[in-house]
């Protein structure tokens, strides 16, 4: 396990990254491959009532178990200290996936845990330099710059999503991030895209470790994939890591996974990189910022962030810190650049609830459902305050809500009243007027639970005049189209929708043109590389920097492959390393390439034509057929005639063949094809894939 350090000037005392390790505890052993399927997992509602009880229970503790003995308190008042405290165990923090009782349990753990005293500071030899102190030397400088710090992007430059980079320093390689993509319209279907790990599997002594930034699906999704492959240790925050233990349950990889939970302001040492977590903002909770100490120099990686002066959980960015890493010296700054092209700040999530209270005052007496992000806790966390206030119900539907709400509150990131949630099976026990509803589909996916309300196919909720529905989140390009037919189609319904922006029923949570430039203007960063954005949103960030005064040379665009050295001569982006797109459809993984998307696509657009021919093998005459049948072509009752001329040219070309002494049955399904091809473009301007089948009896 990697060891923890600490700044002595910021987190002085902090513990080692707790370690979560799957198999036995508490109890609670998962059941082994092919021995059935895991426990099942507990509802928002359920972890909720779980919540409540371990509160319950915490408030039941005997006096005598608050207050400890004079006695005792006097014999540890004498004792010296040695190597400081150590934290209390998080393994009570960082509950696996449990049924109500377990998440019970858990709470009261926990809340055990938080009434331990604080860890004492642990004392420093006397002499000892600060191990990052002053400022440092870069790797253009005279020190440090003997081996450079290499950037290895394998995803997430020139396109959003699929976020996933290399650091190496030496023989010391971290990843950050692990992320998917969802698939463009030219991918039939394929499922989701995830990054070639062809490099890091070919380098894969040399990895020590891969550290997370949040919990999003374009920086975690990738990670079962990537572990079926190689087995390294996951670094991340609770909420991050509570995430990643789902994704990697499903794939029944979290028995031999290391998960080490790790808080913002915690360092942990990776082979001679030290990687330390800073606090942002984002829309989850528990995201980081990256500083990468190296002899090299420091590198930072932003992250997915924004700037909230005013956030939910009320944990700002930790601003000072990228100001005091910018008086040491930052050799490379690496940062997002999705919202490059906005000018001045992200409004606060704050904002949003402000709209919901208008919202909801606004519906009256008439159901609300607001479809949302999953993975935005804090907006979910604004729904049931509000939901609250107006003494409404919720209940939650969508199986990715469902799961991220009950994790959740599990690890004490959702904060709900007692008795506010209900099951979805209870909705009938409550008017209307008394209920709200949190779900999936903000995006128009085809079977998210919005989808298939306003389609009439969701089994436990319907759509009418009496719903005040509410999409909290602005279409993600390419989205749009699917977002306008689900909400056209609830408006058929009767219902009334809101999903204008100008209700402020949301926010980005991607920093703006005014956030970027204050982060490069507090680091100070020798390179610029921006990341995470399609190649608009690097230019236009990179503008950004020029604008703050980095030269020209030292902005860096580079793109998913190419390797990027900042080292004593400066930088370099000669080498190139194999990166690109790996589909997934079902349980194949790569499998699915360019032939079998053209394919795909010339079946959607033309359709398929089989011939099925019987030859004798000892006369070579035809003895049944040509039989031809059609899918997506045409619809051979409307085209029989068609299909009878296509029948001659089979049998006109089977015998040109035969005259030849054409035998090799290779060759019969060619010149089948081609002359079948042109007999139905000259007719049809179609070309469908023609499939000859030919059978010997």
């Amino acid at each position: 396990m990697a060891e923890s350090t600490t700044d002595k000037n910021k987190t002085q005392g902090a513990s080692q990254p707790q370690q979560k390790k799957s198999g036995r505890s508490g109890g609670n052993r998962r059941p082994r491959q092919g021995q059935g399927r895991p426990a099942k997992k507990a509802t928002p509602a359920q972890a909720a009532k779980a919540q409540e009880q371990a509160q319950a229970g915490a408030a039941k503790q005997p006096a005598q178990q608050k207050q400890a003995p004079q006695k005792k308190q006097a014999a540890a008042a004498k004792q010296p200290a040695q190597g400081g405290q150590r934290r209390p165990s998080s393994r009570s923090r960082q509950p696996k996936k449990a049924t109500p009782a377990q998440a019970a349990k858990t709470a009261a753990a926990a809340q055990s845990a938080a009434l331990a005293p604080a860890a004492a500071p642990q004392p420093q030899a006397e002499g000892k330099k600060k191990p990052f102190g002053g400022r440092k030397k870069s790797a253009s400088g005279k020190k440090g710059g003997a081996l450079p710090l290499r950037i290895v992007p394998l995803g997430g430059l020139h396109e959003v999503g699929k976020n996933c980079t290399a650091v190496e320093y030496g023989e010391d390689i971290v990843v950050i991030d692990c992320g998917l993509t969802f698939p463009d319209s030219d991918m039939p279907g394929v499922d989701i895209v995830i990054p070639d790990f062809t490099y890091l599997i070919e380098n894969k002594k040399r990895i020590r470790g891969v550290v997370l930034t949040h919990g999003h699906e374009d920086h975690i999704g990738g990670l079962p994939y990537l572990l079926k492959e190689i087995s390294v240790p996951l670094y991340g925050t609770r909420l991050t890591l509570g995430l990643v233990e789902g994704k990697l349950e499903e794939h029944r990889l979290l028995e031999k996974s290391k998960l080490n939970v790790v808080a913002a302001g915690d360092r942990v040492q990776l082979g001679r990189m030290q990687v330390e977590f800073i606090r942002v903002n984002h829309s989850i909770p528990g995201a980081v910022a990256l500083a990468f100490h190296t002899p090299a120099g420091t590198l930072v990686h932003t992250g997915d962030f924004k700037i909230d002066y005013d956030p939910i959980d009320g944990e700002m960015i930790d601003l000072a810190r990228f100001a005091e890493l910018g008086k040491e010296g930052v050799t490379a700054l690496l940062m997002d650049s999705t919202n490059a092209e906005r000018p001045g700040m992200t409004a606060s999530e704050r904002s949003v609830g402000r709209s919901f209270e208008n919202l909801f005052a606004r519906a009256g007496n008439r159901r609300i459902i607001i479809a949302s992000f999953a993975s935005n806790i804090h907006r979910i966390q604004q729904i049931i305050d509000t939901a609250h206030k107006f003494r409404r119900k919720v209940l939650v539907s969508g199986r990715s809500m469902e799961n991220v709400t009950a994790r959740a509150i599990e690890l004490g990131y959702l904060k709900v009243p007692k008795g506010q949630l209900i099951e979805l099976a209870e909705a009938g026990d409550y008017p209307p007027e008394k209920l709200v509803v949190i779900t999936t589909g903000s995006q128009g996916e085809p079977m998210a639970a919005l989808s298939r309300m306003a389609n009439g196919t969701h089994r436990q909720l319907s759509v009418n005049s009496r719903d005040f529905i509410i999409i909290s989140a602005r279409p993600i390009p390419g989205n749009e189209k699917h977002v306008g037919n689900v909400v056209n189609a609830l408006f058929k319904l009767g219902a009334e929708v809101i999903y204008e922006s100008m209700y402020e029923v949301h926010v980005s949570g991607h920093a703006c043109q005014g956030e970027l430039k204050t982060i490069l203007a507090l680091t100070k960063p020798q390179y610029f590389m921006p990341v995470h954005g399609e190649y608009r949103h690097l230019i236009k960030n990179a503008g950004l920097g020029r604008s703050l005064g980095i030269p020209e040379k030292n902005i860096v665009i580079s793109e998913n492959g190419r390797v990027v050295e900042f080292g004593p001569r400066g930088v370099k982006k000669d080498e190139l390393v194999t990166a690109g797109k790996v589909m997934v459809d079902g349980l194949g993984v790569g499998d699915v390439g360019s032939i079998v998307l053209r394919d795909r696509k010339r079946l959607s657009e033309d359709g398929l034509l089989t011939i099925v021919i019987t030859i004798d093998s000892e006369t070579s005459e035809v003895v049944a057929g040509p039989d031809i049948v059609t899918r997506g072509f045409v619809y051979v009752r409307e085209s029989e005639q068609l299909i009878k001329e296509a029948r001659a040219v089979v049998t006109k070309t089977l015998d040109k063949c035969l005259e030849r002494e054409v035998n090799d049955w290779a060759d019969l399904k060619l010149n089948i094809r081609e002359a079948l091809s042109m007999f139905l473009f000259q007719k049809t301007k179609r070309s469908p894939m023609i499939l000859p089948i030919i059978m010997e009896v």
